[in-house]
């Protein structure tokens, strides 16, 4: 056999492992070693039975992704996948997959052409490839609900959620869960399956899960619901739901035809594209120049917070949701409490959901560890400073840092918006102080901007990004100006939805647009929920660095002089009745609107859903351009991950930069060119837009570019 995949005897088993690190991707060099074995071990008269596993740390994390880029662009076909899958299925010899870890995507499929499935506990088991875009494209569409039913299948299928053993083996897709040595207890069920004789159960074959029609109807139409309610313009997870209907009205070989034109549907759209884009991106922020594997990283055993407000506390729960003690500062009592109650408040809401068990909340609460004084701040590796929003009390809270922490301790401020140089300055160690920018909620959203100072050392930077990921975070390096990537970008963005209100757009209709274009939240709800005192202060306290003449709206200060500050205080954009998120009309904010409109001598109009669509992502777009041209952000995906992991972008559209890169440069050009003829120089295109769209080009190409040059 090839290196890839290796064969073992043990007696009248034959053990076939695939060993292609670091998760046993599907290539097609795996897939003819694999199908090459089982050729050998069936025509052998001394086998019995077939285990199939995988080496390492997991069974199959499924097919190699980059595959599915030259099978788009017709390079590459899956001709080599389906020919196993129908070796396993037709093997005359019953063959038992052995899971352990993961079984993902077509490691999945994999495992449903076998003929049985056992799996250590632990394992998870699931089909994620409408994450990609895409939908299973190798029988899991049909052979899923013959193993574990419609609902399930479909819930699976277009979910992409993975399922845990003991919930497999519930639903049948699992024989058997095996504790102690896997391999071990796979061949000696597979020895017990071949004493029994007889033809080999294939999964194809099994009927008794499919349902009738009546109840098939009920089943498909919640799962088309659901996936109305939580994928809201996604191709691939309906997709995958017409896949799972199938199964239950088409022969299995019709409905392998019908998965493979819905799979060929969803790899040839603009969205599987995207989502591919994203899921590679992701993986190209964690490479900084000048930071390698070789750079030295400061072990973070203990943290430490200052400020145990909205952002301080959800900051917290993170060092504690990843197993980290974290001291807990507040500077009087009454603060403190509120900090701690709401900590309380979280872990409970998350207990009742059912995400966490009541001793594993308690535990981490146990790890924050509430105090008034710096007393004990010198055995923390690292202090976030999440104080309130304005410089002098930053560097007041860092040089007060400087003085009751350790020498090598790395001094992380969550400023969203402030010169972390200007902060370092406080201290005498620059070199330590670095930007960890938190999105609130800071225990639940995953982005996290790295944002590094003139003199932040490698060791610290290095140190951050790893310690993102320990904490659950997407960590982007990011370079320090005003308000870095995300929020730079966000103050265009929300800067258009509000002139677009002054113009004569409804608050509604702004939001509407936006979510309908695949926002999770439109702009004036987000500020809503933020609180809209946070971009008044920031307006106020940058206020002397704007420009005489600067156009400016009216409308949101105008809320914010009134103490309309959003959900904290009952109104804001929209009107909230006490207890409640739901956002409802406020007629005095439509009345401001108005009244701002009218002070600015604007005409106010009809505004379609579009003009308010291309006036928010485009300024977005144009942002980033020269963001990205500065190198504040290293790359254009960077900027894409800030996205859509920080402000709830559509990853079906790859984030501002590679969506721009579907309408075309030359379109988002002539465009923003038109903004400025009408709305003035706030409008101006970045040169790197203007560039690209005279030579053709995307920020794709660009990053390729730069990353080209030595």
């Amino acid at each position: 056999m090839s290196e890839l995949v290796s064969v073992t005897r043990d007696g009248d088993v034959g053990v076939v492992t695939i060993n292609n690190p670091p998760v046993n991707a599907l290539s097609q060099a795996v897939l003819r070693g694999v199908r090459a074995a089982l050729d050998d071990l069936t025509k052998d008269p001394a086998v019995r039975a077939v285990v199939l596993t995988g080496g390492g740390r997991l069974f199959c994390g499924g097919a190699d992704i980059t595959e599915f880029g030259e099978m788009a662009a017709g390079r590459k076909t899956i001709n080599e996948f389906p020919l196993l899958l129908d070796a396993l299925d037709a093997s005359p010899k019953p063959v038992v997959c052995a899971i352990h870890g993961t079984a993902f995507g077509g490691g999945l499929e994999t495992a449903m052409a076998c003929h049985h499935r056992v799996a250590a506990p632990g394992s998870l088991v699931g089909q994620p490839e409408v994450k990609l875009g895409l939908i299973p494209g190798a029988g899991g569409t049909q052979r899923l609900p013959r193993l574990a039913g419609l609902a399930k299948a479909a819930e699976m299928c277009a979910g992409g959620e993975p399922v845990g053993a003991a919930d497999a083996l519930a639903a049948g897709i699992l024989d058997k869960v095996i504790d102690g040595d896997l391999v071990a207890g796979a061949v000696a069920f597979a020895r017990e399956v071949a004493a029994k004789g007889g033809p080999p159960r294939r999964t194809r074959d099994l009927a008794d899960k499919l349902g009738n029609s009546t109840m098939n109807a009920m089943v498909l139409a919640g799962a088309r619901d659901l996936v109305r309610k939580k994928a809201r313009g996604m191709l691939a997870p309906m997709k995958a739901v017409d896949a799972v209907e199938a199964a239950a009205t088409l022969p299995f070989d019709d409905g392998i035809r019908r998965e493979a034109e819905l799979f060929r549907e969803c790899l040839l759209s603009p969205q599987s594209r995207a989502l591919i884009h994203v899921f590679f991106a992701e993986r190209e922020v964690s490479k900084v120049p000048g930071v390698g594997k070789d750079t030295p990283r400061i072990p973070i055993k203990r943290a430490a917070v200052v400020g145990a407000g909205t952002m301080g506390g959800g900051i917290a729960m993170t060092y504690a949701n990843a197993g980290i003690p974290v001291l807990l500062k507040e500077a009087d009592q009454p603060a403190l409490d509120r900090g701690l109650a709401t900590i309380r408040k979280n872990y409970a809401a998350t207990v009742q959901k059912g995400r966490l068990t009541q001793q594993q909340a308690d535990e981490r609460l146990a790890r924050i560890e509430p105090t008034l004084t710096y007393d004990r701040f010198r055995e923390a590796d690292i202090v976030v400073e999440a104080v309130f929003e304005g410089m002098a009390l930053k560097k007041q809270v860092f040089a007060e840092l400087d003085q009751v922490t350790r020498p090598d301790a790395v001094l992380a401020s969550n400023t969203s918006t402030l010169d972390v140089d200007e902060i370092a300055s406080a201290t005498t160690r620059p070199d330590r102080v670095i930007g960890h920018h938190f999105f609130s909620p800071a225990n639940v959203m995953k982005l996290l901007e790295v944002v590094r100072g003139k003199k932040t050392g490698a060791d610290v930077i290095a140190t951050s990004m790893d310690l993102a990921k320990r904490l659950g975070k997407v960590g982007v390096l990011v370079g320090n100006c005003r308000a870095f990537v995300g929020n730079r970008m966000f103050d265009p963005y929300v800067r258009e939805a509000n002139f677009l209100v002054e113009e004569g757009a409804a608050i509604e209709a702004v939001d509407a647009a936006l979510t309908g274009f695949g926002m999770a939240m439109g702009p004036l709800a987000v500020v809503d929920l933020a609180g809209l005192d946070v971009g008044w202060r920031i307006r106020n306290e940058h206020r002397h660095l704007e420009p005489p003449g600067r156009k400016a709206y009216r409308a949101e200060d105008r809320l914010c002089e009134m103490g309309h500050f959003g959900q904290k205080t009952g109104a804001g954009w929209y009107r909230y009745e006490a207890g409640s998120r739901t956002p409802l009309p406020n007629p005095e904010a439509a009345r401001l609107a108005e009244e701002a409109a009218r002070e600015g001598g604007i005409t106010r109009r009809a505004v379609t859903a579009d003009e308010i669509v291309e006036r928010t992502v485009y300024a977005l777009v144009n942002e980033g351009a020269r963001i990205l041209e500065e190198g504040i952000a290293l790359r254009a995906g960077d900027i894409d991950i800030v996205y859509v992991y920080g402000y709830g972008f559509p990853a079906f559209r790859g984030g501002p930069m590679w969506y721009a890169g579907t309408v075309g440069l030359k379109a988002v050009y002539d465009r923003v060119c038109a903004f400025e003829r009408e709305h003035g120089p706030l409008w101006a295109p970045a040169p790197l837009l203007k560039r690209l769209a005279e030579t053709g080009k995307t920020f794709a190409d660009y990053d390729k570019e730069r990353e080209a040059k030595p």
